[in-house]
């Protein structure tokens, strides 16, 4: 596929430049946006072509090849831009796709879920510490119930009070266990109720 232009208009082509169409968000499925921004580059670009500097040339010519790459990013296809000022082809690839990563990634962002928004790192250090504390807060705030019950009441109602605990945090920490910063909040609570059930256990029997 070509991007190219005709007259102040911003065309797609196929190879050679055969059956040039218009570019149409519509028709294509590019969005508004970017089909306005390429009609725009079109027009000054048209300009510029007539007679202008080098400077102005240069200028369209790298808006042109930004404009390439999201349209091959959008489309998901190779995109072959040809520069209205200088003539040269230029072939833009589409960014690889986030199923391309490596297959210990995949098995963390199926276990963990996804790291965060694209394009930031996932904070491991902070994450697995702010995981680590809710763990220890969950951990003694449950066995401290446990003990209390058991020891005031009977080792069954602590059981029975650890079993709704532990059923009503459950959904919550559902919910929230892919959605970034809280989620590590909910894999510490998750651990600590886990680790927890094995004191709630020792306690109430």
């Amino acid at each position: 596929m070509e991007l190219r232009i005709r007259g102040e208009r911003a065309v797609l082509a196929g190879p050679g430049g055969e059956q040039a169409r218009e570019v149409d968000p519509h028709k294509l499925a590019i969005g508004a946006d970017l089909a306005q921004a390429l009609h725009e580059w079109a027009r000054v670009a048209s300009a510029v072509s007539a007679g202008s500097g080098a400077e102005a040339g240069a200028v369209v010519s790298q808006r042109g090849r930004q404009l390439a790459g999201r349209l091959a990013s959008v489309m998901g296809t190779t995109v072959r831009f040809v520069d209205p000022v200088t003539g040269a082809d230029t072939v833009v690839e589409p960014p690889p796709s986030p199923r391309e990563g490596a297959p210990g990634r995949k098995f963390v962002q199926t276990v963990l879920g996804p790291p965060g928004p694209p394009g930031e790192p996932t904070p491991w250090l902070t994450g697995l510490t702010v995981s680590a504390f809710i763990a220890a807060v969950v951990v003694v705030a449950m066995l401290a119930l446990a003990s209390t019950l058991a020891r005031e009441t009977s080792g069954w109602l602590a059981l029975v009070a650890s079993v709704v605990v532990t059923a009503g945090i459950t959904p919550s920490l559902w919910l929230i266990r892919r959605t970034p910063i809280l989620r590590w909040a909910a894999y510490g609570a998750a651990g600590g109720v886990v680790i927890a059930w094995v004191g709630v256990l020792v306690i109430a029997f």
